[in-house]
């Protein structure tokens, strides 16, 4: 389609924008339409109007004086220069389009094509130049897509392998205990045909070992793999209780939630027919987000340990804002619980039947989920000599997360890597503090950051690489929408809570003496956003200025443009 000029509603010149400004603007002749314009260090832009993640108005995004504007929603990041992604999730770039002055109006140049797409794949087709480079890459989440994507996106001309042990594609495992879904190709980020384009392998087997020396990996088909890079992203193994009734094989319908299959095994003990009464255990955001998903077409009891869910974490009162959410969706809390032991059910003695309370309680159970946590997958790397894991089962890393001792050929990502972090409440006089982080972003985003340091170690040492900085950010369905960002690596000894938490519309800021280390929101995007680009640059508000009334959202916004 050929490239045409289309006039935009909404604007009449560009002196009407002020500096940082953002207009979503309609398009004329094209139905449905639209594009941001913004004003940006003194030029003008005009770009796809949506996060291409899951569609967040990017008119309610954040700009960032180093050129990034950044989703409102769950942390996307894209250079406003070029559209292209700069932090995870976002699969695709923005389109960009020229924008001018024209006749009285204002006016881009564009296909009627990209102006509806509203987003282009970065990676457009990929050939190996150098085939006796080769990126293998171990675990098929978000990391791996992170790695995979920036790999193409910088031209890596290098072979690139992906084992994997789930029998499909990279999928969004965030909607797994959202929605339950049980068809991968519903949740997948890319189809079969994008790998091939890309000039990527994908494997379905188990990585059994490494020899590091060797540069190689073995698999449970008997198969080896040569690599001259490794990334292990392996993600976590979902803990169990080691509880009378609860030990593999013991009974039947106790299940944990890591994928597809747990997935269609959940939903078909819970079955079409009468209401089912399901135990979950732990009160941890997978333990509340399958619990509420469930709790629409049966009887749901959530039993955690903690006087609030997830009280460490985010503290009680915003603990109790989560619970009020699902309690209204008629979901049941069984707090301060300690589980002693799962029993038959008299109907069936190969199925679970009650769930036991250490203070006696007695809870009926057609069927049980775990929510107790994960564990770094890690165990085919015990014995190795090469290695030491941490007493958590993960491998330490470097900034770069390249793993120490092995030369910057070997890298950690996602749920197995603790690395040290450099955000607000680290410990930044002993280059970070270490820390093991079970979020999708931060898995993806240090898979594009070890992308990044591979393609520059082609050429130059890796310690002459500066890492590229991110903030941690994680979002959860609990009755809401929740927005986190940072992370209290030290802890924390104050919440502010602003808002109106009887309405489950808050922010909460959490923090260590005056230092502000996370940011919780729910019904107030893009606070959270805006709050982890402040941290990011060190520019984050202390907790004295919140208190004496700061406005997060007008920090750094020209006044002629505050709201």
């Amino acid at each position: 389609m050929a490239t045409q000029e289309y006039k935009l509603k909404d604007i009449a010149s560009f002196a009407d924008l002020q500096p940082m400004e953002k207009l979503e603007c309609e398009v004329e002749g094209i139905p449905d339409g639209r594009v941001l314009v913004l004003k940006f260090d003194g030029q003008v832009h005009a770009m796809s109007p949506r996060c291409t993640h899951y569609g967040a108005p990017m008119k309610l995004g954040v700009v960032a004086p180093d050129g990034r504007i950044t989703c409102p929603w769950h942390g996307a990041c894209f250079n406003i220069g070029s559209g292209d992604v700069e932090d995870a999730p976002a699969p695709n770039a923005l389109n960009k389009f020229d924008v001018f002055e024209k006749d009285g109006a204002v006016y881009i140049r564009g296909t009627e094509t990209d102006i509806k797409a509203g987003q282009r794949n970065p990676v457009v087709q990929c050939s190996v130049s150098k085939p006796e480079e080769r990126v293998v890459i171990v675990g098929g989440g978000s990391g791996t897509l992170g790695v995979i994507q920036a790999l193409r996106e910088l031209k890596y001309p290098g072979q690139i392998t992906i084992i994997s042990r789930e029998p499909y594609l990279i999928i969004d495992r965030t909607k797994l205990s959202k929605a339950l879904i049980t068809d991968a190709s519903k949740i997948q980020w890319r189809p079969r045909e994008w790998y091939t384009t890309a000039a990527i392998e994908t494997i379905s087997d188990e990585v059994t070992g490494v020899d590091f020396q060797a540069k190689s990996v073995s698999t449970k088909s008997g198969k080896s793999f040569p690599y001259t890079r490794l990334v292990l992203a392996t993600g976590g193994v979902p803990r169990t209780l080691p509880l009378p009734g609860f030990k593999t094989g013991e009974l039947e319908n106790i299940f944990t939630l890591r994928g597809i299959a747990d997935v269609q095994a959940i939903l078909a003990a819970a079955g079409p027919e009468k209401p089912k009464k399901i135990v979950v255990i732990g009160s941890s955001f997978i333990g509340m987000e399958v619990g509420n998903a469930l709790s629409k077409d049966h009887s749901v009891t959530i039993v955690g340990m903690e006087a609030a869910p997830m009280e460490r974490v985010m503290g009680v009162e915003v603990g109790r804002i989560f619970q009020r959410n699902l309690e209204k969706n008629g979901v049941s809390f069984q707090l301060n619980a300690g589980v002693s032991k799962a029993t038959a059910a008299e109907a069936n003695p190969k199925s679970v039947g009650a769930v036991h309370l250490q203070d006696g309680t007695v809870l009926p159970a057609d069927l049980v989920i775990l929510g107790v946590g994960v564990r770094p997958a890690t165990d085919f790397l015990r014995q190795n000599a090469a290695v030491t894991l941490e007493k958590d089962g993960s491998l330490r890393t470097d900034t770069h997360f390249s793993v120490p001792g092995l030369d910057d050929t070997v890298f950690a990502v996602g749920d197995i890597a603790t690395y040290p972090y450099r955000g607000p409440g680290a410990d930044l006089s002993a280059g970070g503090s270490p820390v093991r982080i079970e979020h999708w972003n931060v898995a993806q985003n240090s898979g594009r950051g070890v992308a990044r340091a591979i393609v520059h170690a082609r050429h130059a040492p890796l310690a002459s690489l500066p890492p590229k900085a991110f903030i941690p950010i994680f979002w959860s369905a609990v009755g809401a929408q929740l927005r986190y960002c940072g992370n209290p690596v030290n802890g924390y000894d104050d919440v502010l809570l602003h808002g109106e938490p009887e309405n489950a519309k808050f922010v909460a800021y959490y923090c260590r003496g005056d230092t502000v280390v996370a940011v919780a929101t729910m019904g107030m995007d893009p606070v959270m956003t805006k709050s982890a680009e402040l941290m990011r640059r060190g520019n984050m508000p202390g907790k004295k200025q919140i208190v004496d009334g700061v406005d997060v959202l007008q920090v750094g916004v020209p006044q002629s443009v505050r709201v």
